[in-house]
């Protein structure tokens, strides 16, 4: 874990005076922090051509490292890291890459927003430092943590983040709902995440917004004085990264409720600083998108086609979100409004908290909480090689090797075999994946892809049902797995114990493999 920070030294902001409170303008420096120190010594140089950005313009620094951006009275500025450097991060792991400008402060709101700033300062400064980038690395993927309280940071330390410790992925990604609308917990939470060890990203969330805020605009005043902007950008080796907030918070409701009055929306300013953004990345290099809300279902559709316009001349570009607590591969076409010349790869990861930490506990206390879709609660694992990616997924807990959930009847009768059903739920499956099944060593089958509930979250469900239910807060009503497969049992099989194998290949065509026993009488 990289050492804490000195208080905002690694602005250089104690040593410079202030500019006159009347300043329309921002200026500052990128340097080499060659020493690390967060302070910029002599002899460290000022870096040219890097980007800084105030939430809607983008500029680059000149040859003496300096930029200027225009600044009003609620403006974050942040440098858009390049390949090849890093930013400061804090103890818990978090990016120190920004500057909170709101020389009032946020409005009061029940959770502290961000504390009164002042006038700007005369120079708002960025250090970095020097680091080797791999063309090849990965990012762990967390979809929503979503913790009410400390017993449930808990049972994300236990269940995910012990597995985690000492990862040698070169970064994080919460994607949204880190916390259950309790965001006195976000402490608590960064200091559990953070035992991972690596750089730590979040995304903004609906159960993140300030739900006693007016408007979008002041909906976010926690999560700016936790994380700083709400949206951004940086690369990391050949690829580059773009965090957006694609939740538009509509104002409070008069009912107090406090989860849900909301859409899925980017606005105008995050639109423009998008597009400029993608305006100074290379055509081939590969682009990816973290996000709360998927593109589909939720976002507003004319400003979904308005990123659309700004990635489908993009021959390499992924989107990640969350928030629907299952997991989908989605590729993008012409029916949902998207002109590229090949579908656009929408994934939605897995949750973290799987089905909001519900379920019976397991023997270490920790409930299941399987996904509406049956899938185990877990993350996943994005690999990058260049302009090339790959997605994993990763139950919590379990091994590696565990893909898939099979379902089939412990006993099926020899004249009745091919009435009984073969079910497999390839957590990581997409429409583009091909499943197959065998019996012993027999001649490979097919699987089709079938639309609905998973059987065994079915057996779960029922199981509350009945009058002996198990512990544990009820599951959430199930959705129809997007990636369940299904195929009759041969008729005729031999009587006696039988191995069924199931095998399933992805689209970049590696092959997971599951077993399962059933008796034939």
């Amino acid at each position: 874990m990289p050492r804490p920070l000195r208080s905002l030294a690694w602005l250089s902001l104690a040593l410079l005076a202030a500019a006159p409170a009347a300043a329309r303008e921002a200026r500052g420096l990128v340097f080499a922090d060659a020493n690390g120190n967060g302070l910029r010594d002599a002899e460290e140089r000022g870096l040219a051509g890097v980007a800084v950005a105030n939430g809607r313009e983008i500029v680059a620094t000149d040859a003496a490292g300096r930029w200027r951006l225009p600044a009003d009275e609620d403006t974050i500025f942040f440098v858009i890291k390049p390949a090849g450097w890093a930013t400061p991060v804090d103890a818990q792991g978090l990016p120190r890459f920004y500057y909170v400008h709101k020389p009032g402060g946020s409005p009061r709101l029940e959770h502290a927003g961000v504390p009164p700033t002042g006038p700007l300062p005369a120079s708002i400064d960025f250090p970095l430092r020097e680091r080797a980038e791999p063309a090849r690395f990965t990012a762990l993927l967390f979809g929503d943590t979503q913790t009410r309280n400390q017993k449930e940071i808990d049972y994300l330390a236990h269940d995910l983040i012990e597995g985690l410790i000492g990862s040698e992925a070169a970064f994080g990604v919460t994607l949204g709902d880190i916390l259950f609308d309790d965001l006195s917990q976000y402490d608590a939470l960064n200091a559990a995440v953070g035992q991972i060890g690596i750089p730590w990203h979040n995304v903004l969330g609906n159960h993140d917004e300030n739900v006693d805020a007016a408007d979008d605009a002041h909906a976010d005043e926690t999560f700016e004085r936790v994380y700083g902007p709400a949206y951004y950008a940086f690369d990391y080796g050949p690829a580059h990264f773009v965090v957006l907030d694609d939740v538009l918070w509509q104002g409070k409701v008069a009912d107090g409720y406090r989860g849900g009055n909301y859409t899925g929306g980017l606005g105008a300013d995050q639109l423009e600083f998008l597009r400029q953004d993608l305006a100074r990345v290379p055509r081939e290099k590969l682009v990816v998108l973290f996000m709360h809300i998927p593109l589909v279902g939720e976002c507003e559709e004319s400003e979904r086609a308005a990123l659309f316009r700004l990635l489908e001349t993009r021959p390499n570009a992924l989107s990640v979100s969350a928030h629907y607590h299952y997991l989908e591969h989605v590729f993008l076409g012409a029916e949902d409004g998207w002109r590229g010349a090949a579908p656009h790869h929408h994934f939605i990861n897995a949750t973290a908290c799987g089905s909001w930490w519900s379920g019976a506990p397991d023997e270490a206390g920790i409930p299941h909480t399987t996904m509406r879709d049956g899938t185990p609660n877990g993350y996943a694992i994005l690999t990058v090689d260049g302009a090339d990616y790959r997605l994993d997924f990763r139950a919590a807990r379990r091994p590696a090797e565990e893909q898939m959930r099979l379902w089939v009847p412990e006993v099926v009768r020899q004249d009745a075999a091919g009435e009984a059903e073969l079910i497999a739920n390839v957590y990581n499956g997409s429409p583009r994946t091909r499943v197959e099944f065998r019996v012993g060593d027999g001649p490979w089958l097919p699987m089709a892809r079938v639309e609905r509930e998973d059987p065994s979250y079915a057996a779960l469900k029922a199981l509350e049902a009945s009058d002996t239910p198990p512990p544990g807060a009820k599951l959430p009503k199930a959705v129809k797995c997007p990636h369940l497969w299904a195929a009759p049992l041969p008729a005729g099989m031999p009587r006696g114990t039988q191995r069924l194998q199931v095998r399933a290949t992805d689209h970049w065509g590696r092959t997971v493999t599951a077993w399962r026993i059933l008796r034939v009488e």
